[in-house]
Order: structure tokens, then sequence, then C-alpha cells
């Protein structure tokens, strides 16, 4: 089985902001493989499926960013046996607004909820596919504002991407993945 996690917020007040990025592409991802993600399993909203030929289990964790580590672990360590691989797709400041990007492995580059999970699974060795939400000055600000109207255009267009990308990655890994889409 293939898990593949967003990372995000829970709560109303955060849906729609820029640190909810992964929520949003699990529910796209939900949507373009028809999967339902609200069964509340350790700490976390997850959807179980078949999408092509493959085992998936889509995650939000629902500990908040910076406390993402102790769902993903949870999950990890209750189907340790059961799964091949996993993913984690979250926001990230670096990159212009929408762009996409596979990352094999590596260090949080000051994301907090990768952090979380490096150290809750003690490893840096884990695929990522992160999605652009620009910069700006006033980093606690900018990432739980909302996308612009311009920006959520661009954002809704890069799940489309993200939903092909991950559809690349599922069939042939990252490697091929990252060739494709960076």
């Amino acid at each position: 089985m293939k898990m593949i996690v967003g990372l995000g917020n829970p709560g109303k007040k955060y849906d729609g902001t820029r640190h909810n990025v992964g929520f949003m592409a699990i529910d796209a991802l939900a949507d373009a493989w028809g999967l339902v993600v609200d069964k509340k399993e350790k700490s976390a909203l997850t959807g179980r499926g078949v999408h092509n030929g493959e085992k998936v289990l889509l995650v939000k964790p629902q500990t908040f960013m910076n406390l993402s580590g102790d769902a993903v672990w949870q999950l990890i360590d209750y189907y340790a046996d059961q799964l091949d691989d996993f993913l984690i797709i979250y926001d990230d400041m670096d990159l212009p607004v929408a762009q996409v990007r596979f990352k094999r492995r590596g260090s949080s580059g000051g994301h907090n909820g990768i952090k979380s999970i490096i150290q809750c699974i003690n490893s840096k060795e884990f695929d990522r596919l992160k999605i652009g939400i620009g910069k700006k000055d006033n980093v606690i600000g900018h990432v739980l504002s909302p996308f612009s109207k311009q920006e959520r255009a661009a954002i809704d267009d890069a799940l489309i991407t993200l939903v092909q990308a991950c559809d690349l990655w599922l069939d042939v890994g990252i490697d091929r993945a990252m060739n494709e889409y960076n």
C-alpha cells in the first residue's frame, strides 16, 4: 500500500490558507480517484482505496502542522507491514505560487511539519511533493493567509498537475516523477 499525506491545519479557520495546500492536494486526489477522506484513524482523517491497481491510503493529519510527525508516525507504525512507500505533500515558500516539485529526501528546509516528521520517524529518507506558495517577510501571517483570486486559480491548475504527478509517482516511482515534473 502507498500512503500519501497532505500537510495542513485542521479546522474551518484554516480552510483555503496557504499552509493548507497539502489538504487541498489530498482533496483533489480523492476527487480524481473517487475516494473519500473521512475516516478518523489514529490522529488523522484517512481515505483508502485502489487506484491504477495500487492500494492507496490518503491522509490528512489532524495534529496541526507543527506536530504532523505524530500522526504520520502513528500511521507508519500501524501499517508498517503493509506500506511500500509514502509521499508527503506540503507548501513551500521558496517556490513561486503554484509550482509543483518532487524531492526524494533531505532536510526540513525550515518547514515545521517536515521537521516534525523527520524527528518522529527518525529519517529524512522519504518522498516529498512541494507546492509553491510564494514568500513574504511576515512568514506566519503569509502561510496562514488565503490565496488571492488570481493565485487560487493558479493553485487550482497546479492541483490538476499534482494529480497527474501522483499518478506517475504511483506507477513508476520518484525518479521518473522528478524527471517529468521538476
